[in-house]
């Protein structure tokens, strides 16, 4: 069975290409890939984030409280129309992520964020996780605001499952077409070749992993992809809203 529930810390890191396989290579002596990634192949992930139509949710995360949340559908690759997704509940309080998902069908998870209501039921389902989300959706009235995708290499360590390294490139993004089915594309979030390293573990990181950050002279950023896709819009926005005026 899935996992379901997550508590650990998350580091987030920017990179170029270079640095990615300078950084990927040392670590296959400490970790091993995912088997969705064996034979070097990268996964895509889709999501499909909700907000308020003032975007409540994502303007409280920039503003960066000491407790922010986010809800959003993830498939893995492009679904058909009937398949099986996760929806997410995720929090961060005092810097420990805590994600909370359960699986459904799509047209579950569409129809549950959109009333309100859960669906019946089933096995499978993670009872618990849908009072959680029941719960967070009479608090707000949300609709699908952001598509958002990427192809992800991820690595566990050999001594313990609780250390994870994935890396994310390609990010594309878009704010039409909000439906998971319909394909995998957008516009790209950051500008080719760059990579986002996020190192995931429910403690401290290893002796070994800081003093290879430290050696590669890679240091910790604050980047939230939802966050960076929002800043972006205001920015193209306000771009063409000059455009006009000239």
């Amino acid at each position: 069975m899935a996992i379901e529930v997550f508590n650990r810390y998350e580091n987030k890191y920017l990179m170029d290409t270079r640095a990615f396989y300078e950084i990927y290579n040392r670590l296959t002596a400490y970790m091993e890939p995912d088997a969705y990634n064996r034979d070097d192949k990268f996964y895509a992930i889709s999501n499909l984030y909700y907000d308020t139509e003032q975007h409540t949710l994502v303007r409280n995360s920039l503003s960066k409280p000491k407790y922010r949340e986010k809800l959003r559908i993830r498939a893995y690759g492009v679904p058909e129309p009937g398949a099986k997704v996760y929806l997410e509940l995720k929090k961060k309080v005092f810097g420990l992520v805590n994600k909370r998902r359960t699986q459904l069908l799509l047209p579950e998870a569409y129809e549950f964020v959109r009333t309100g209501q859960p669906p019946s039921f089933r096995e499978g389902m993670n009872r618990q996780v849908i009072r959680e989300i029941e719960y967070f959706l009479s608090r707000y009235e949300l609709r699908p605001m952001v598509y958002l995708a990427y192809d992800r290499i991820a690595m566990f360590s050999k001594e313990s499952r609780d250390l994870r390294i994935t890396f994310d490139t390609n990010i594309r993004t878009r704010r039409y077409d909000l439906r998971l089915e319909l394909g995998d594309y957008g516009q790209q979030l950051l500008e080719r070749g760059q990579w986002l390293m996020e190192v995931k573990a429910e403690k401290t990181i290893p002796v070994w992993l800081s003093k290879l950050l430290s050696e590669l002279q890679m240091y910790r950023t604050s980047f939230s992809k939802y966050g960076n896709e929002y800043k972006k819009s205001i920015r193209n926005a306000i771009q063409e809203r000059e455009t006009h005026i000239l």
